[in-house]
């Protein structure tokens, strides 16, 4: 089968069964999956893409979490707010050094999805229990990160089951 009507039935079906798991079992923001899912794939894919791909999402959604916090408990101004984002950014950019973590947009993604999640979800990040924001961003990335794994290889397995057959 060619690559791409693999890709297409197995992200299609699988996009079908994330969105019916987010929407059911786990109650995680279903978009924060899918860019977790897509960085995965511009992590590199295969085993070291999802370590990737992960240990950066999850950085990103760190530095947003301290971000946020000093945010709440810090003067209620824009301009504060603003100089923390930046400060937030700079540190995205000097982690990135690290060698895991060397591919920054996915740095970004995460970051960008706790702070997604904190205005889909009504929440602040002082939230405590299971809807707390950060715990459900990187709940939503863990899961994401694997679906874009488990298409990854089941992509890999029909385009090379029919290419055998023919």
């Amino acid at each position: 089968m060619p690559p791409l009507v693999a890709a297409m039935i197995s992200l299609g079906a699988l996009g079908a069964i994330d969105t019916y798991i987010t929407a059911t079992v786990c109650p995680v923001p279903v978009w924060v999956t899918f860019i977790a899912w897509a960085s995965f794939f511009v992590c590199g894919g295969g085993q070291n893409g999802l370590i990737k791909c992960i240990v950066s999402n999850w950085t990103g959604i760190v530095i947003a979490s301290i971000t946020l916090l000093i945010i709440q408990f810090g003067p209620s101004h824009p301009l504060f707010a603003a100089i923390l984002v930046g400060a937030g950014t700079s540190a995205m950019v000097l982690v990135s050094a690290v060698p895991i973590l060397g591919f920054p947009p996915a740095i970004v993604f995460g970051f960008a999805s706790l702070v997604g999640t904190t205005a889909a979800t009504g929440t602040t990040i002082t939230t405590s229990g299971f809807s707390q924001p950060t715990l459900v961003a990187m709940a939503a990335m863990l899961l994401g990160a694997i679906f874009g794994r488990i298409s990854e290889m089941g992509t890999n397995l029909l385009a090379s089951r029919k290419s055998a057959a023919a």
